[in-house]
């Protein structure tokens, strides 16, 4: 399962760095696809299923991607730092499909979807993932965003972060 995370993960940020290099000339005749990368302050909760209480903390998460039109793109998650009673974020890293609902010209809403490894010292999980969020244009490429994820609910963990950030649109 971490080779599959960790491959999606690195076909989504290659993406991203692919539509980075093009996006200059794609922009010009259509637009699309538009490469992005952000970078969020995360504040997560890990709630070890009976086994004591939940600790929270307040992490990094770095955010790199491909918008293909304007209600789908290519998501990765890096995100690390934080640590509560024994329990420290080592890394997460995940691969997501973006649907996005644009509300007004210079605001959107999405939803995430998604494979998400997690390592704390406690322990190493993956499983499926979910979250949605909002964002809203500041500037011609710069957006301020906020959202909630669940990044892990297993039968041992649930690992739940929100966060808020910029994003920069290539």
């Amino acid at each position: 399962m971490k080779m599959t995370v960790l491959s999606l993960t690195s076909a989504a940020l290659l993406v991203g760095t692919s539509a980075f290099a093009a996006s200059a000339q794609a922009q010009q005749a259509f637009g699309y696809p538009e490469g992005y990368i952000g970078g969020d302050a995360m504040a997560w909760s890990l709630d070890p299923a009976d086994r004591g209480s939940s600790r929270d903390s307040v992490g990094l998460r770095l955010r790199g991607g491909a918008q293909f039109n304007d209600y789908f793109a290519l998501e990765g998650h890096l995100g690390t730092g934080g640590s509560d009673g024994g329990a420290e974020l080592d890394y997460l890293v995940g691969a997501y499909a973006k649907g996005i609902a644009p509300i007004a010209p210079t605001a959107r809403l999405y939803g995430l979807v998604g494979m998400t490894e997690v390592d704390f010292n406690l322990d190493r999980e993956s499983g499926f993932s979910y979250g949605a969020g909002g964002e809203i244009d500041v500037a011609n490429n710069l957006s301020i965003n906020a959202d909630y994820m669940r990044y892990l609910d297993k039968s041992n963990y649930d690992f739940d972060a929100a966060s808020i950030g910029l994003r920069y649109r290539f």
